[in-house]
């Protein structure tokens, strides 16, 4: 039977820097199961399948997500011919997980909503393998405001619809309302990386995070629309005037779940368009391969200079 989640001693291969669920509810739970990932304490040894993870990539997409997973292998030295990267999360349609070395990838879906049910899980998953010193990451697409298509955004901050770096969501019919925190030392790493690189435009800005792709971000090609290019103009530039550079739908809540139970945590998200040109992506389809593939490219160098420091004397 796996753990219940108990806290390592000291003494054990581990730092004090364990993952820890913020809900006390946890730690007394003979069974957890984590019905969205397909696994159970009581079917699954956590600290087995588990328990060397440091670095978690989460992205919306399931297909991108486990070819993320195949290029770290490759960039890690852990592919061979044959090599199979199944998905562990297999019983489930909701999300995919892959494993390589100690880098966990999984996907989220698309939306808040989605996410944060993914969190908790994924949350909860590394407190029961007591895994240390683990960083997520989000890696995904965006629109972006004022930058050329293909550049990548490294988030300083994460704010809502209003501009507000704030994360709000009802609870027991009331609203609570938590900090989005992102981790500026990774941010920092992350763009001196991309210096290092020197092979796409990246820059450190805010991320607008909205709970809708269209009205919610102000398109005019969606169903519904209940304003005019001038009122879409107007606040895209005051977004960009809030030092706003891109869109997407995710950050928020990654980095107000994260950074509720202190786990350091980065959104790298590439812009397939500049949302003051257009709504709708006009890019061939092996362009915008090439462009998402690049917030992959950026974290997978991370991870290498991370893993690689980590083995120095």
């Amino acid at each position: 039977m796996a753990s219940s989640g108990s806290q390592t001693k000291k003494g054990d291969n581990h730092s004090d820097h364990l993952v820890q669920p913020t809900n006390p509810n946890v730690a007394a739970m003979k069974e957890d199961v984590l019905y969205h990932f397909s696994l159970s304490t009581s079917t699954h040894d956590f600290p087995m399948m588990f328990g060397d993870v440091k670095f978690v990539c989460i992205g919306g997409s399931p297909t991108r997500m486990e070819a993320f997973a195949k290029y770290m292998a490759k960039e890690l030295g852990l592919d061979h011919p044959g090599a199979e990267y199944p998905n562990i999360c297999k019983g489930t349609d909701r999300y995919a997980m892959f494993k390589v070395g100690p880098v966990l990838s999984v996907s989220h879906g698309i939306g808040i909503p989605s996410t944060s049910i993914m969190l908790h899980e994924l949350i909860k998953l590394l407190y029961h393998a007591r895994c240390s010193d683990v960083t997520v990451i989000r890696i995904g697409t965006s629109g972006g405001i004022g930058l050329k298509p293909g550049s990548v955004v490294i988030t300083q901050q994460a704010v809502d619809a209003s501009f507000k770096p704030v994360f709000e969501q009802m609870v027991l019919g009331k609203p609570v309302v938590r900090r989005t925190r992102l981790d500026e030392k990774v941010a920092q790493e992350l763009m001196q990386c991309a210096l290092e690189l020197l092979t796409f435009p990246t820059v450190l800005g805010n991320t607008m995070c909205t709970s809708d792709f269209y009205e919610g971000q102000g398109r005019l090609d969606g169903a519904l629309c209940s304003y005019t290019e001038k009122d879409k103009q107007k606040y895209l530039k005051e977004a960009q005037a809030a030092g706003i550079c891109n869109i997407e739908m995710e950050s928020s809540v990654v980095a107000a779940v994260c950074g509720a139970c202190n786990i350091p945590v980065a959104v790298v998200c590439v812009t397939l368009l500049d949302r003051l040109e257009g709504d709708q992506i006009s890019s061939p389809h092996e362009v915008l391969v090439e462009y998402q593939e690049r917030p992959q490219r950026l974290v997978s160098h991370f991870i290498k200079k991370r893993l690689a420091a980590a083995q120095s004397p």
